[in-house]
């Protein structure tokens, strides 16, 4: 299993060389880069190329970016203006569909296999014009991508549209066949379903189109974004999901959330946690 982190755990700050130090030396391999201005400019090219560097100078892979789901500079403002594929008002769209071939350029200069996006807002409640107009950006984005060798995989989530059943029916139905999906397990352990069987009914309909996986865990209620077994998902049973996925060694993706206030960690701290988690996970994987 190759150790993969994505940088959402620092999205609040700067990605610098230093920080990609600290990561590859807690044993990390690879990143996914959240993209937000404020934390890595993805639209300006000297920046991009210094990221080339660094992450070469550190030995960590670039396996994917996940795509900027604001306008603003950063994710932690608030009131910020989301970025949407499902814009029904074409200017909008037009915007969104604009940003994120900025985000898929990034391949240009530093190459990598995936932009993982969501389709809408984490509410974003289910209506055939927002399929429509989902569809049309997302028939853009997918040759975009193609020709910057970059595969486009939408994420499931809490939201009407971003359920899996959804997801699936969308592909179905549009025949976009250049799309692939992104597992978000501690989504899935929010759906509606039974506890015990939440996870294998969220993979069930993306089984075969699943090309990369986000690992954290919750309790059941918010999007908590925790370590692996510091929550309530059972990890032995979702490892035997995973594992019947039809494309073998899946890419799995730690996605944890930074602590803040009493509970807050150091880098080293928040690192050494994420470390740990994942060293539990590949002892259960291997048995």
């Amino acid at each position: 299993m190759q150790r993969l982190l994505s940088t959402y755990l620092f999205v609040s700050r700067k990605l610098t060389p230093e920080l990609l130090e600290q990561i590859a030396g807690a044993g990390f391999e690879g990143l996914e880069i959240f993209c937000t201005r404020s934390h890595f400019e993805y639209s300006m090219k000297p920046e991009i190329r210094a990221m080339a560097g660094a992450l070469e100078a550190h030995r960590l892979q670039l396996v994917s970016l996940h795509a900027p789901t604001s306008r603003d500079l950063s994710v932690m403002r608030q009131g910020g203006m989301p970025l949407s594929i499902c814009e029904v008002e074409r200017v909008r769209r037009v915007e969104a569909m604009d940003e994120l071939k900025r985000a898929i350029d990034v391949a240009d200069d530093l190459p990598y296999a995936r932009l993982v996006l969501h389709m809408g807002g984490s509410r974003e409640m289910a209506d055939p014009r927002k399929r429509d107009a989902a569809f049309s950006t997302l028939e853009h984005l997918i040759l975009h991508a193609h020709h910057a060798g970059v595969r486009i995989c939408v994420e499931n989530t809490t939201s009407e549209m971003g359920d899996p059943a959804y997801l699936r029916a969308f592909v179905d139905e549009t025949r976009l066949t250049g799309l692939r999906f992104n597992f978000d397990i501690g989504h899935a352990h929010l759906s509606d379903f039974p506890e015990d069987a939440r996870i294998e009914k969220s993979f069930s309909p993306l089984r075969d189109l699943v090309s990369s996986v986000h690992l954290h865990d919750n309790h059941g209620e918010k999007d908590e974004h925790l370590p692996p077994y510091d929550g309530t998902i059972d990890w032995s049973a979702a490892i035997k999901t995973l594992q019947s996925a039809s494309q073998t060694s899946l890419p799995m993706v730690l996605e944890l959330k930074e602590k803040t206030g009493p509970e807050a960690l150091s880098v080293s701290g928040q690192l050494t946690a994420a470390r740990k988690s994942l060293d539990h996970l590949e002892m259960a994987w291997s048995a």
